[in-house]
């Protein structure tokens, strides 16, 4: 549903000649209510027209008053100033939130779209760090805002499952593996032996030469590295989705590195035939300088191919395999030169669907300011964060609700709600530096804040006996106190900001709104009486706008990957 920003845009759009989105983005909430409910500056529009932005902003106004869809418009000097019926904009808002809660936000712009999305894709042989959180949360809810505004989503896990560090995994395991102690615990022990390798290798340089060998007897299908490469796929595979469950997250393709191996003969092949080869210190390249960009290798010297081989091959099954209209990469911005590359190499070999292929980046994940690095052995156990964080939260049940039923089950929402959102929060691009006391706390803007917010909501309306009873009406018939309205007006701005998270792939677009609505709403929770609301049409009222606010939190939570629990 569209907000009064995009119908002030379209009526204006034919005066100013400018087109709505450009406008929609210019209106403004104003920070005092007597200067309006929104406001539209002229300034913008000056130059364009030739006329003075006090001109510009009375016919605006004459346009907006004649249209009849606000209460009242107002110039002051270049702002149009424009008031709305509250009670109409109200009982539409809570109106769509009662019925279906998408419609608030999703238009569903994208029906016929089909996006792939590749996100998370950990390392086979390594356990979940709190760095894989970011692809695997950014890319989960990207993945759930594109299926709601209508695009057939694809979510594939590109697991890292080939290269030479499963020689180094398979040459430590049989120098200090043990098969009884792995089993065990499988991704940590496999770590814990990659990092000894690494910490060997340095005294000994001949063990990378030992390693280098047991990769290319896997290469060759050798049994015994095949054996062991394949138990350590298995192995992996069982942990990761045990990882996955909890957090939520699911993907349609489960597809390993190694999946590609036949199929790299055939872009090389392409790339020849295509003149875009050529030879530099003897590896084949593609030229990129004309592109400002370094030459992109196919195969190195010896032969080999590497990253950008595969990712080509990957994107080309991608589209014409799996029908992905557009490609998505959820991966850190470290990579971003890699991307570009191959995005520009696709488009070389004349795939016109390569301007549609977006690499959506995100900063580091960072431990008490330090990098994290699973080769130094600098890991932080995800399955070690969600632990603790929902041992905390079972902790404060404990101590301030210890009758609440399903304990458990509640400590388990909160606890990895409040790890999950942490990371949503924060702009994708921003690093994000992880420190328990800020994960795990439950005050201020997190997710158990989020979560009390809307389990408060649907207290109220235990307390009052009523659920998906009520009757709409009531909305206009009030005069709306200035917390309601402010409740009204964030929730209002779903659309907007829901529309903005799709077209800038961040997810913190929607961490932030539903914030902006618990805020909205713990204050008018505080400011007017529901319960021992004055009359019996303020009371409807407010329960009624209690409702929405819950159904709006539970929807954005939904987005982001997160449970709403009803009693904390």
């Amino acid at each position: 549903m569209k907000s009064q920003k995009f119908t002030i845009a379209e009526l204006v759009a034919p005066v100013v000649g400018l087109p709505t989105v450009e406008i929609a983005g210019l209106v403004e909430y104003p920070p005092n209510p007597d200067l309006g409910d929104l406001a539209l500056p002229c300034f913008r529009f000056a130059k364009q027209l030739r006329k003075a932005p006090t001109e510009i902003a009375k016919e605006v106004a004459a346009v907006l008053t004649e249209s009849g869809n606000f209460k009242d418009v107002a110039v002051a000097g270049g702002y149009v100033n424009v008031y709305v019926a509250q009670g109409a904009v109200a009982k539409e808002v809570v109106g769509a939130l009662r019925t279906e809660p998408q419609n608030l936000f999703a238009e569903k712009r994208l029906i016929g779209d089909s996006a792939a999305i590749d996100y998370s894709s950990p390392n086979i042989a390594k356990p979940f760090g709190v760095g894989h959180l970011r692809s695997t949360m950014i890319g989960h809810a990207i993945a759930n805002l594109l299926r709601e505004d209508g695009s057939r989503v694809i979510g594939i896990n590109h697991l890292g499952d080939w290269g030479t560090q499963f020689g180094k995994n398979i040459a430590a395991y049989r120098m200090w593996g043990d098969e009884e102690t792995v089993r065990k615990n499988p991704t940590r022990e496999l770590l814990e032996l990659y990092v000894r390798f690494h910490a060997e290798a340095e005294k000994h340089p001949a063990l990378d030469d030992e390693a280098r060998a047991w990769f290319k007897r896997l290469e060759d299908g050798d049994e015994e590295a095949r054996s062991l490469w394949q138990w350590f796929i298995d192995e992996s595979l069982k942990a990761f989705q045990a990882t996955y469950d909890r957090l939520g997250v699911h993907h349609e393709q489960v597809l390993g590195e190694s999946f590609y191996n036949d199929k790299m003969d055939a872009v090389v092949e392409e790339l020849k035939e295509k003149g875009l080869l050529t030879e530099s210190e003897g590896a084949e390249v593609v030229d990129l300088s004309a592109y400002d960009l370094p030459p992109c290798i196919i195969r190195k010297s010896d032969g080999a191919t590497i990253y950008a081989t595969r990712d080509l091959a990957a994107a080309l099954y991608r589209h014409d395999v799996l029908g992905g209209n557009r490609l998505i990469y959820v991966v850190g911005a470290e990579q971003t030169l890699h991307f570009q590359q191959v995005f520009k190499v696709l488009e070389l070999m004349g795939r016109e669907w390569a301007k549609d292929c977006r690499h959506v980046a995100f900063g580091m994940m960072k431990y008490n300011g330090e990098r994290l690095s699973t080769r130094r052995g600098k890991v932080v156990y995800l399955e070690d964060v969600l632990e603790k964080a929902v041992a905390e939260a079972r902790r404060i049940i404990d101590e301030k609700n210890p009758e609440l039923p399903n304990k458990d089950d509640v400590a388990e929402a909160i606890g990895i709600g409040a790890v999950v959102f942490n990371d949503l929060k924060n702009y994708r691009m921003h690093d994000v530096d992880f420190r328990y006391e800020d994960v795990l706390n439950f005050d201020g803007e997190t997710g158990p804040y989020v979560q009390y917010t809307h389990a408060r909501a649907c207290s109220v309306l235990r307390k009052a006996g009523v659920k998906d009873n009520f009757d709409s009406s009531s909305a206009s018939d009030v005069v709306l106190q200035p917390s309601e309205w402010r409740l009204i007006v964030e929730m209002n701005k779903a659309n907007e900001m829901f529309e903005r998270a799709i077209d800038q792939l961040d997810p913190s677009l929607i961490a932030r709104l539903v914030l902006d609505v618990c805020h909205a709403f713990n204050r008018f929770y505080h400011d007017v009486p529901i319960l021992g609301a004055d009359t019996e049409s303020e009371k409807e009222f407010r329960l009624e706008l209690t409702d929405a606010s819950r159904r709006f939190i539970a929807y954005c939570l939904n987005l982001l990957g997160l449970r709403a629990p009803e009693a904390m």
